[in-house]
């Protein structure tokens, strides 16, 4: 009679994640990313995977209330952290000013980069109420939009923060 081979141990282990103020017990893998475990094992389909490589900023979310690329984020580095996603940004169905403010100024054509300029955009406006054009460009220099250019996104941020930029689209 032969042995019955060895098999490897599991090397899954349990995490929890307060994701938008709700806290989530998953199962990971050491390999999960973070994105990963949003869209597929959470259900939070609003952070959107682009590259995989941590070069579009599509995939940005808020780890502590600061912007990470959740592609290129272990999930098991995360365990008892804080995580906000575009999910979390509005209050019920009331959009939060910045989302308002997308809209306003046209800032969303595709909406594909749009989760991840909301955040890093969101990042910033928590620890910079009036930033200036040059402090917007430079938080969402890691997020690139093939449609709509910039400058209506830069538009957005500057009327959330109450600098007098009207809304273009109402």
């Amino acid at each position: 009679m032969t042995e019955t081979p060895k098999r490897p141990k599991s090397n899954s282990r349990l995490i929890a994640l307060c994701v938008n103020g709700e806290w989530h017990e998953v199962t990971v893998k050491p390999r999960h990313m973070l994105v990963e475990v949003l869209r597929e094992m959470i259900g939070l389909t609003g952070t959107k995977d682009g590259c995989e490589q941590g070069t579009c900023g599509a995939c940005t979310v808020l780890l502590d209330e600061r912007p990470v690329l959740s592609c290129m984020t272990l999930a098991a580095d995360c365990d008892g952290r804080q995580l906000r996603t575009v999910e979390g940004l509005a209050e019920g169905e009331k959009l939060s000013v910045l989302q308002q403010a997308f809209l306003d100024q046209g800032a969303v054509q595709c909406g594909f980069c749009t989760p991840g300029m909301l955040l890093s955009a969101t990042a910033l406006l928590e620890r910079t109420p009036k930033p200036t054009t040059d402090e917007i460009k430079k938080a969402l220099e890691g997020n690139l939009c093939r449609c709509t250019g910039y400058n209506a996104i830069v538009a957005a941020v500057l009327q959330a923060s109450d600098q007098g930029v009207t809304p273009l689209m109402k």
